[in-house]
């Protein structure tokens, strides 16, 4: 795969597990899940904002079809915006460590915190590979990489669990926003990608069997990768930073339960919470 290859083996996703990805919430429990939430709604907005993005609501849609209708370009600058920030969380993490801040336990989630951080950074070739965008668009996704990515890691010296509950609930935002697409693809609002297929860089990664190569199986693969993250950080959100190992390396204490994978068995959208996992 030349330059895009990568040291971690993506899981094989069947297409029974891609398409049973769902939406869902974790609800506020305290005052950081609700810094955690308001956060990424503010992001949201602002993410909104900058992409032209509106939805509709059921009603409006039945009144008028037509109305806040995205075209593939402006969905593919939504994908690409929105994969420019979360790219880089293994690296926050790497670089707490690092610092000799943290308890050495914590070593154990790098492994898992690089290898989303490098999915995101798939996610972000293949669809700057789809979009071909010019310098201005490559230039403002690395200014806002270089502005979240510090900004992110004095959060993360703060409060690591505040951070990775910050992303579980960006994840959820990012399964509505693919899962919002897929539907567009398949109400016919996206003619252009009706017979796109997946760029050979995409197909080679996600391991895409002939027949799944779609832009629509490029989508249902995304999502489920984003509804990984969502459980992997909503499950480091429960866990306690200085004590726990991670329990999607194999390292959970309670082998009598069900446990965590590196794939989508087993997949709990909230989170696993620390008493099902030590």
């Amino acid at each position: 795969m030349g330059s895009t290859g990568t040291a971690w083996e993506h899981p094989v996703y069947s297409d029974q597990q891609v398409r049973a990805i769902t939406l869902s919430h974790r609800d506020v429990k305290d005052w950081t899940d609700k810094v955690a939430l308001n956060s990424v709604r503010l992001l949201r907005w602002g993410m909104d904002f900058a992409t032209g993005y509106k939805h509709p609501t059921e009603e409006q849609a039945r009144n008028d079809p037509h109305k806040y209708v995205m075209t593939e370009e402006q969905w593919l600058t939504r994908f690409i915006s929105s994969r420019a920030l979360p790219e880089y969380l293994g690296w926050w993490e790497l670089s707490y460590s690092g610092l000799g801040l943290a308890h050495s336990t914590r070593y154990s989630l790098i492994e898992t915190l690089l290898e989303e951080a490098h999915n995101e950074r798939m996610h972000l070739l293949t669809f700057l590979k789809l979009a071909k965008p010019g310098w201005l668009m490559r230039l403002m996704v690395i200014g806002a990489q270089g502005v979240f990515f510090n900004g992110f890691f004095f959060a993360y010296l703060i409060s690591p669990r505040i951070c990775h509950r910050f992303v579980g609930y960006l994840e959820e935002e990012a399964v509505v926003t693919y899962t919002r697409a897929i539907q567009d693809l398949e109400k016919g609002k996206l003619s252009k990608w009706q017979t796109l297929q997946s760029p050979e860089m995409a197909i080679k990664y996600w391991k895409m069997p002939e027949g799944r190569r779609s832009m629509r199986d490029l989508l249902l693969y995304v999502r489920a990768d984003e509804a990984k993250h969502r459980e992997v950080n909503h499950t480091f959100g429960n866990l306690v930073p200085e004590e726990d190992p991670n329990p999607f390396a194999g390292r959970c204490l309670n082998t009598s339960k069900l446990q965590p994978s590196k794939g989508l068995t087993n997949l709990k959208p909230i989170g696993w919470e620390r008493k099902d996992v030590l």
